[in-house]
C-alpha cells in the first residue's frame, strides 16, 4: 500500500446534470463560478435561499457535456426536486446517478481505477483528493491503506474545514458562517445567482460574526449540538466531534468579550478552547490574545 489513505463516504450521493444548457442552468443557482468547473478542477458550493442561508453544499465535477454532483445522500433527493424547480425552459436533464460512489483519499496521490473521476479536494490541500467510482470498485484499487468514514471526518475536524448537517443546518447558517468565503466555496466576481446579494454585503460590510471553528477539549467532547458557553451564557455549538477535537459554530464578539472578562468557554460541562484553523484570514479568540 501506499502512504495514502482512503475512505468509501457511504453518507455521499451523486446527482448527474447534462444537457446544452447545463453550464448556464448551475451557473445562475450556485455560489460558485461554474466555470472552474472544467478539465480534472472541481468546484465545492452551495445552493441557497433568497435570504442568502444554506440549502445544500456539494461538489460540482465535471463530465462530458455536464457535471456529476457530490452531495450528502441524506439530501439528494432534496436537491434533485429543487434543480428541476428552477430548470423551467432550460434544455438541461438532472437526475440520481447510482452506479457511482464516493472516495476520499488523503496523504498521497491514490491510484485512479478504471472508470473513476479524480479531483483534488477545492477546499483545502490537505484534504487530499476525492474519487467518484463505479460501485463494484474495491478500495484497494487505490493503492491506499483503507480508513473509516469516521478517520476522513477526524481529518476534516482537525483541519477546521465544516461540512452541511453536521456542523451547520442546511436553511440556518450563511455562506460566511460555513466559511465558504475562506474555502474556495463562493465567488465574489460571478453575476447573480440565487442569494447572491446577501452574500455580497456580508462580504463588503465584513459582518459576519459567526463562524465555525475548531474547538479541542480538555476531555472527549459531548454530542454535536451541544451548547458552548462562556460563563453560563450560550455563545454557540458544537457540531462534528472527534474524541476531544471537534468543530463549533461560534459568535466569536461574545467569545472575545468572555475570555476578555476571564470567563471559561464549556461544552456540556468540558473546558474547551477555540483555535484559527491555518486557512483562516479572520481572527479567533483564545484565552488572553486574539489568534
Amino acid at each position: 500500500m501506499g502512504h495514502c489513505h482512503a475512505s468509501l463516504l457511504a453518507s455521499r450521493g451523486i446527482l448527474r446534470v447534462r444537457g446544452a444548457d447545463a453550464r448556464k442552468y448551475l451557473q445562475g443557482l450556485v455560489s460558485n463560478d461554474i466555470g472552474k468547473a472544467q478539465g480534472e478542477n472541481a468546484i465545492h458550493a452551495g445552493l441557497l435561499s433568497p435570504q442568502g442561508k444554506i440549502l445544500f453544499d456539494f461538489f460540482v465535477v465535471p463530465e462530458g457535456d455536464g457535471f456529476l454532483i457530490d452531495v450528502a445522500r441524506d439530501k439528494a433527493d432534496e436537491l434533485l426536486k429543487r434543480l428541476l424547480f428552477y430548470r423551467l425552459r432550460a434544455q438541461v436533464e438532472t437526475e440520481q446517478e447510482p452506479s457511482l460512489a464516493v472516495a476520499a483519499t488523503w496523504g498521497g496521490t491514490p491510484a485512479r481505477p478504471q472508470g473513476a473521476i479524480a479531483y483534488a479536494d477545492p477546499r483545502l490541500p490537505e484534504l487530499g483528493f476525492r474519487l467518484l467510482l463505479p460501485k463494484d470498485t474495491a478500495l484497494a484499487d487505490l493503492g491506499c491503506e483503507t480508513a473509516s468514514e469516521s478517520d476522513y471526518h477526524g481529518l476534516r475536524i482537525r483541519f477546521g474545514v465544516p461540512e452541511g448537517g453536521r456542523d451547520y443546518g442546511f436553511g440556518d447558517a450563511f455562506p460566511h458562517e460555513a466559511l465558504f468565503d475562506q474555502l474556495n466555496g463562493v465567488d465574489f466576481a460571478k453575476g447573480c445567482y440565487v442569494g447572491q446579494e446577501v452574500v455580497s454585503r456580508m462580504e463588503h460590510r465584513g459582518t459576519a460574526r459567526k463562524r465555525i471553528v475548531p474547538v479541542e477539549g480538555e476531555a472527549t467532547l459531548p454530542a454535536p449540538g451541544t451548547s458552548v458557553e462562556a460563563g453560563g451564557v450560550p455563545i454557540g455549538t458544537l457540531g462534528s466531534v472527534s474524541g476531544a477535537s471537534g468543530l463549533a459554530l461560534i459568535r466569536l464578539d461574545r467569545a472575545e468579550d468572555a475570555l476578555a472578562h476571564g470567563k471559561a468557554l464549556t461544552a456540556g460541562g468540558v473546558a474547551v478552547a477555540l483555535r484559527r484553523p491555518g486557512f483562516a484570514r479572520f481572527e479567533v479568540p483564545v484565552a488572553g490574545a486574539l489568534a
